[in-house]
């Protein structure tokens, strides 16, 4: 009977330390996880880009903040229209998200100049029309979602490509609100 109950007391031992064991192995396991998670920096966006950009229609000063990691608030001033009868001064103003970061830099592919693929929500104002036709005159607010992207050349040159649509604001009643496409192609020199 003595060996029953020395048995009956030696079992929960045991089993007490099998599971041990197993809360042991159960912590150790994703350790190397967290230890070399400590190495890993993020990829972010530079604190800061001066350029400027040529488009079709347009010539852009532009100046990116860094707001965090992935997100920059971007701000233009130039010239442009959507054809030679409407070029007007203009100002620029436009969050972006590059979403892509992290993947490029994991890939070896370069995020210097905040190259990537990017969202973001346009807002320009155009402030009057140059030419002599004030019928003909261009949206002067326009609102819109974007997606594009950017990619280096070189050390100093890009180039950038966005597609979106938004709303077009006239300068008079009879425009009112449009529903406006926007496209953009650009070769730029970052200082």
């Amino acid at each position: 009977m003595e060996k029953r109950y020395l048995i009956l007391l030696i079992k929960p031992f045991k089993l007490m330390l099998s599971m041990r064991k197993v809360v042991f192995v159960l912590l150790l396991f994703p350790s190397p996880y967290f230890g070399f998670s400590q190495n890993i920096k993020e990829a972010s966006v530079e604190k800061s880009v001066f350029g400027i950009q040529l488009g079709i229609l347009n010539l852009w000063v532009h100046h990116e903040l860094k707001l965090s990691n992935q997100v920059v608030l971007r701000s233009e001033i130039g010239i442009g229209g959507p054809n030679t009868a409407n070029i007007a001064p203009a100002l620029a103003l436009e969050p972006r998200w590059y979403y892509n970061l992290n993947g490029r830099a994991n890939r070896g592919k370069r995020i210097d100049g905040n190259s990537g693929n990017y969202v973001s929500f346009r807002s320009s104002y155009h402030f009057y029309n140059v030419s002599e036709d004030d019928k003909n005159s261009l949206n002067n607010l326009l609102l819109a979602p974007t997606w594009g992207i950017r990619r280096n050349i070189g050390n100093h040159f890009n180039y950038e490509a966005g597609l979106g649509l938004g709303l077009g604001f006239g300068n008079d009643r009879e425009r009112g609100i449009n529903t406006i496409p926007y496209v953009s192609l650009k070769i730029g020199y970052r200082f």
